[in-house]
């Protein structure tokens, strides 16, 4: 119950972490299913690398591993429809070969559908009634063909492990079509354990109960998993051959031990001669040779006639190749002649009733007397035998021997098929399915066609005179067809999401047409070309792909972030490796803004933030102005606020209202002053800074007075220019229509120049082309005179000084 209980273990603390992510949770239970299937079969993988034939497989465990994922994370196909299972639909699944899983409508229609069919040919080929081939018709699955009676056409739908009706599905903790009760089904092999995993799809897993099991020569036992009790010691078998003479030499194996292949010295049947036997061996007669036979096999009989000499010392045997001693008595007519030799005596010589011998007797009148040969007739070991009257073997048919056939079946199913009895003929043929494993692991699903031994000859007391020939070679078999499953191919770019499915045999390779998204060499970007072969590409089903295309070079410029602090970009093109020192200049003010500083940006950057405060220090007086007051920060250049704004001691000069009497003051008594008076220091103006804050006196209003004296006359004054002003200066009117005037000419200007520009540049683009051409006609013109003047002195060159 280890399994079972960490299967619920391990499903409930998974399920826990996903439980807020029931939508978009596709691939998460994917993976958690995985990885806990991969738990539960990692002691089985581990096992199957000592394990013999008779173990399962590391492909087998592997089938029930996928079909737990196929159906956890919802992948399941119906192969009659192609449509995906899903987990509100009602299913059923092989229990013969493959346990596919199909939907219910889907097989029901199919089971019907080959049934009716098989019914229609039984009743048309056979001579049985439509009602007892409708009785007997058979359907087979769709993938492994395996047959079912039409009984067994699925009516209800039930869970993997058979024991629910219509299973729910409104369940997320549990697996789709599955009960999650404990499957119980009886293993393999009929151990008498159950399964003890939850109802799962697919075959049971291999035992997990320990057993004291022994090895296959029974030297060593040990205590192992009941599904791989059946293993080999690698050591010699030892055990007695069919000779009873040797041991066999062979590896700890299944099944029974080869034939012997030692020479010996053997004993006749009376114990008076040895002979050597066991390389050429003949039959009885000595006309045909076998060769390769063990010692303990008894050689075939050739069926020719024996030919040996009889003890009469001139006749030959004319019975069939037999075992044992001929006839002792010769049964030859001849002619007897007397002492003297004068007469001769004729024996009868007519042919008996029993067609095979003539009558012995000497010539006599009426019926001859019945042949009294007794023939033995036997089974084809000659285990088992009778004998009848001559002439009536014709009748009979061989014995029915209760020994078991002695030749060995030559197809990998040899130790499996179930024996039969001893016969005449070639023997029946393996009806086993094949199950040869493809280079790709699946197996082949039709009926055994490995090569067949060499028949027997049929039964025939008497050969016809044309003898058919014995046929003493194995039929070779066929090989298996191209692997026929359906399997889920990717594309030659391997992406997700983008598999076909596809007939395993079928190497085509296809491009999904996608963007392949390979990450280049750069190790930024990925590759924009359509889906094509990656270089150095290799896969399970095609080895290594020799027409592969490499994925294009990346020429975009660099795009890495720098170090925090940097931001400039790198100035290389796009490069795997980090980014080379940035040597750019960075400009920092001081903390004061009287000076700017260069920093190469590595430099700067590499620094702490108290050496980058020390560096951006001018080292001269901060200059910034105080907060409260009117006045520069006196401490030197520094980060953040200037210290103690409130205790300036710089001196201010206080005056009164009227500014006629002035004091100074320290600074910081100038804004206690300034909050004494409900102001704020900051809001103060400089010009207005300290004034009002002592008292006027007597002189003050005097002088008061005569200011405010001064200030009449001075804008009396100012009134009267003001009024002059204004008489000689025109209206606002006069001088809007002054403006609008002045626009309507600059308008009009405006509008002719760009049609004079535009004629003039017509006019001399007119002037260019006539003089072009006028200049163009003169030159050639020149130039044709000039041929001809060169044409004229050719010629006068030619009458002057002709050819001798």
């Amino acid at each position: 119950m280890s399994i079972a209980a960490g299967a619920k273990q391990q499903s409930f603390t998974d399920s826990d972490s996903d439980s807020d992510h029931s939508q978009s949770g596709e691939s998460n239970s994917a993976r958690r299913h995985t990885d806990l299937s991969n738990s539960i079969f990692k002691s089985y993988f581990d096992l199957t690398a000592t394990t013999t034939s008779a173990s399962p497989s590391p492909h087998d465990l592997s089938k029930i591993q996928s079909f737990l994922n196929s159906s956890s994370s919802g992948a399941l196909s119906c192969l009659i429809c192609l449509e995906r299972i899903r987990p509100s639909d009602p299913t059923w699944s092989c229990g013969s070969l493959c346990f596919d899983v199909f939907h219910l409508l889907c097989i029901q229609s199919w089971a019907r559908q080959a049934s009716d069919l098989a019914a229609l040919r039984a009743s048309t080929r056979l001579p049985i009634t439509s009602q007892k081939a409708d009785e007997t018709a058979i359907w087979n699955c769709p993938k492994c063909r395996s047959a079912y009676s039409k009984s067994q056409i699925p009516r209800t739908y039930f869970c993997f492990c058979g024991k629910l009706e219509s299973p729910p599905n409104d369940n997320p903790w549990i697996l789709p079509h599955s009960c999650g009760e404990v499957c119980n089904r009886p293993l393999k092999n009929n151990c008498g354990h159950f399964c003890l995993l939850l109802c799962h799809p697919g075959p049971c897993p291999p035992c997990p109960k320990l057993v004291k099991a022994s090895c296959y020569c029974g030297k060593i036992e040990d205590v192992r998993r009941c599904g791989y009790k059946v293993y080999s010691c690698n050591s010699r078998c030892n055990k007695l051959l069919g000779c009873k003479s040797h041991k066999c030499k062979e590896i700890c194996h299944d099944g029974e031990c080869p034939p012997c292949h030692e020479r010996g010295v053997y004993r006749c049947l009376c114990g008076k001669k040895e002979e050597e036997k066991q390389g050429k061996r003949t039959c009885p007669c000595g006309k045909r040779v076998h060769e390769g036979m063990a010692c303990d096999v008894a050689v075939p009989l050739c069926g020719d006639t024996c030919g040996k000499m009889l003890s009469c010392g001139f006749h030959k045997c004319h019975e069939r190749c037999h075992r044992g001693q001929c006839a002792e008595t010769c049964r030859m007519v001849v002619f007897k002649s007397c002492r003297c030799g004068s007469l001769k005596k004729e024996v009868c010589g007519k042919r008996l009733r029993c067609k095979n011998h003539k009558c012995p007797s000497p010539c006599h009148r009426g019926p001859c007397a019945p042949c009294p040969v007794m023939v033995p007739i036997s089974c084809a070991c000659g285990h088992t035998r009778f004998e009848v009257p001559c002439g009536t073997e014709k009748d009979q048919k061989p014995p029915k021997c209760r020994k078991l056939c002695e030749i060995p079946p030559l197809c990998r199913h040899g130790t499996y098929i179930k024996p039969h009895k001893c016969h005449y003929g070639a023997c029946p043929p393996c009806r086993l399915i094949c199950e040869e494993e493809y280079p790709c692991g699946h197996k082949c699903r039709l009926r055994c066609h490995g090569p067949m031994p060499p028949p027997k000859p049929e039964f025939m007391f008497k050969p016809t005179k044309k003898r058919p020939i014995h046929q003493s070679e194995s039929t070779p078999g066929s090989p298996c067809p191209p692997c026929p499953e359906l399997v889920w191919r990717s594309c030659v770019g391997q992406h997700y999401a983008a598999e076909r499915m596809m007939v395993c045999s079928n190497k085509t390779m296809f491009s999904c047409e996608n963007l392949c998204g390979n990450p280049l060499p750069c190790g930024n970007h990925h590759c924009t070309k359509t889906c094509h072969a990656l270089k150095f590409n290799t896969s399970n089903w095609l080895g290594k792909i020799a027409t592969s295309e490499s994925c294009e070079k990346c020429n975009l410029p660099c795009e890495k972030e720098r170090k925090p602090g940097c931001t400039h970009p790198c100035s290389l093109r796009c490069h795997p490796d980090d980014c080379p020192p940035c040597k750019a200049l960075v400009k920092r003010s001081c903390h004061c803004g009287s000076m700017v500083h260069a920093f190469d940006c590595i430099y700067y950057n590499s620094l702490s933030k108290k050496e980058q405060i020390y560096a951006r220090s001018c080292g001269g007086p901060c200059h910034r102005k105080l907060p409260n007051c009117t006045h520069l920060c006196p401490e030197t250049c520094h980060p953040g606020e200037c210290p103690s704004p409130d205790k300036c001691s710089k001196k201010v000069t206080v005056r009164c209202r009227c500014q006629t009497l002035k004091k100074e003051w320290l600074c910081k008594d100038v804004q206690e002053a300034h909050r004494a008076a409900g102001s704020d220091p900051k809001d103060v103006s400089k010009n207005h800074f300290g004034l009002g804050l002592l008292p006027c006196n007597s002189d003050c209003k005097a002088k008061i007075q005569v200011v405010e004296q001064e200030l009449h006359l001075r804008s009396s004054k100012d009134a009267e220019v003001k009024d002059s002003t204004t008489e000689a200066q025109p209206s606002k009117r006069k001088k809007r229509r002054q403006r609008l005037q002045e626009a309507k000419q600059l308008s009009t200007l405006q509008k002719i120049l760009p049609a004079v520009k535009k004629l003039l540049l017509v006019v001399i683009l007119v002037g260019t082309l006539v003089a072009a051409s006028y200049y163009g006609y003169k030159a050639l013109m020149w130039l044709s005179d000039y041929m001809n003047e060169v044409e004229e002195q050719r010629h006068s060159s030619k009458r002057r000084y002709p050819r001798i």
